[in-house]
């Protein structure tokens, strides 16, 4: 089957968040399973400037209209590392040649309407130009979220598209791609598509909403996701329209790529390690302690690598800071964002130098050393569609203490007596969203760590699951047959 992986992002050509991972990992488990698939997103400045010598020009070029406004697009083309999976890059230096993908830390680049109507109008006029015509069109989020909607409008009559479908799947409802009214010109659709049951959304333009309408099939990247989106409390102003999508819904967990995530191979860990010889992880231990400036003790280390915002838990985190330098662990944090957050948890590591390691910052390697040198990793998110750290801390050994929802309630089983004794158990989970319940879970994690008999077996547990792609490859693979059938 031919399949267009259509992103905003994708590693290693540019990354904010996972998409970025699913977007480079996905294709790749889909062509191992004999698939024919190529990737094609924004050409940014990182992915200019940062691999220049893998990327070539594909001689294609080809005009945009926006409303009133020509734009000139150009196709350049790359493969994805390690595969023969063609990666397919719209240029268009006004639009993406700039610091960031989506925006600076002042807020979204204003013209972001302009940018990604732009980018769904090449996507679909390369396809044409390259004479490349995919069954499966596999739209992620906002951004790609009009290809859907010109499939089933103003290119319903063209022969070229006759034979394509489309999937859109949501990473995160909580970004919509919403704009002013004034922006629907720009989408070239006839005004009467600007209407509440397609891309009118309390009177503004809302790219993602017309998406969700107009696609073959939805998915989420977890099944507890796909539930919760259509409830008030999560579903973001879209619950309606996603309930009465539900028939045409399914939540696929991301898998991990373990050719990049794995302690036996991993060279950007100071010691490789597997379930059957865990010493390695000691000496992991031992180098993140000094990495972070922390005495190397014998005592539970605590991780965390996030975006420092309110959806990942940070407040609850930020609530029982004190209460952590009471007790006898360490915490290694590491991320950006939101300023609050950089000023409180800064302040925490001059404080208790001895008890917190902060790194504000991104540091690729160092979210390796994270992950193979903790014993424990915190992701008490608010809400979660899917989440990869906590797959990415089984499989290193770091057992997971998580707030049960999205795919986290999805991928982690709450240790209790019986559950660790079954050898289901992978981790650690709490409901109620409060400090209080996350400091009493860390709590219980400790006293289970203090039987280091009964912690082996909890992390052998995690350590021994099979979190890769091709699992949910072959879950998507299924969705895009029966996209295929109607």
């Amino acid at each position: 089957m031919r399949i267009l992986f259509v992103t905003p992002e994708a590693v290693p050509f540019a990354k904010t968040g996972g998409l970025a991972d699913v977007a480079g990992a996905l294709p790749k488990a889909l062509r191992a399973l004999g698939q024919e698939v190529a990737i094609i997103l924004p050409c940014y400045r990182q992915a200019r400037e940062k691999h220049a010598s893998r990327i070539a020009d594909a001689g294609i070029q080809f005009p945009v209209e926006l409303d009133t406004q020509t734009h000139p697009a150009a196709i350049l083309r790359s493969v994805l590392p390690g595969t023969d999976v063609p990666v397919y890059l719209v240029d268009h230096p006004e639009f993406f040649g700039r610091e960031a993908l989506y925006g600076t830390p002042a807020g979204d680049y204003p013209d972001n309407a302009e940018r990604f109507v732009f980018f769904a109008k090449a996507v679909l006029q390369a396809t044409k130009a390259l004479n490349w015509g995919p069954a499966i069109y596999h739209c992620n989020d906002w951004q790609s979220a009009l290809v859907p909607v010109y499939l089933q409008t103003t290119l319903a009559q063209d022969s070229f598209y006759h034979n394509s479908r489309s999937l859109l799947t949501i990473h995160n409802l909580a970004y919509q791609g919403v704009f002013p009214p004034e922006a629907f010109p720009l989408t070239g659709l006839d005004p009467s598509h600007f209407n509440w049951r397609e891309l009118e959304f309390y009177g503004k333009l809302n790219l993602l909403k017309g998406g969700i309408v107009h696609a073959d099939l939805l998915s989420t990247v977890s099944q507890r996701y796909a539930q919760e989106i259509q409830t008030e409390e999560w579903g973001c102003g879209l619950e309606g329209v996603l309930a009465s999508k539900a028939d045409r819904l399914r939540g696929i967990v991301n898998g991990i790529d373990y050719s990049v995530w794995n302690p036996a191979a991993d060279e950007l860990i100071p010691a490789q390690y597997s379930p059957q010889d865990l010493s390695g992880k000691a000496a992991c231990k031992r180098a993140l302690q000094q990495a972070s400036r922390l005495p190397v003790r014998d005592v539970p280390l605590l991780g965390l690598i996030s975006r420092l915002d309110n959806q990942k838990g940070l407040d609850l985190v930020a609530a029982i800071a004190e209460d952590l330098a009471k007790l006898a662990v360490q915490f290694v944090l590491l991320g950006t964002g939101l300023q609050e957050y950089h000023d409180l948890f800064a302040a925490l590591g001059r404080n208790h130098p001895e008890k917190f390691g902060i790194h504000l910052t991104f540091n690729n390697p160092l979210a390796h050393q994270i992950e193979a040198g903790a014993d424990m990793y915190l992701m008490p998110s608010r809400y979660e569609p899917c989440g990869l750290n906590q797959l990415y801390s089984l499989k290193y050994g770091t057992v997971p203490i998580v707030r049960k929802t999205g795919g986290l309630a999805d991928t982690i089983v709450n240790c209790t007596p019986t559950s660790l004794a079954k050898g289901t158990a992978n981790g650690f989970s709490f409901e109620s969203y409060s400090h209080r319940a996350l400091l009493n879970t860390i709590k219980r994690a400790l006293r289970v760590y203090a039987d280091r008999r009964a912690w082996r077996r909890l992390v052998l547990a995690g350590m021994r699951q099979d979190w890769s792609w091709e699992k949910s490859a072959r879950q998507y693979l299924e969705l895009y047959k029966m996209a295929a059938r109607g």
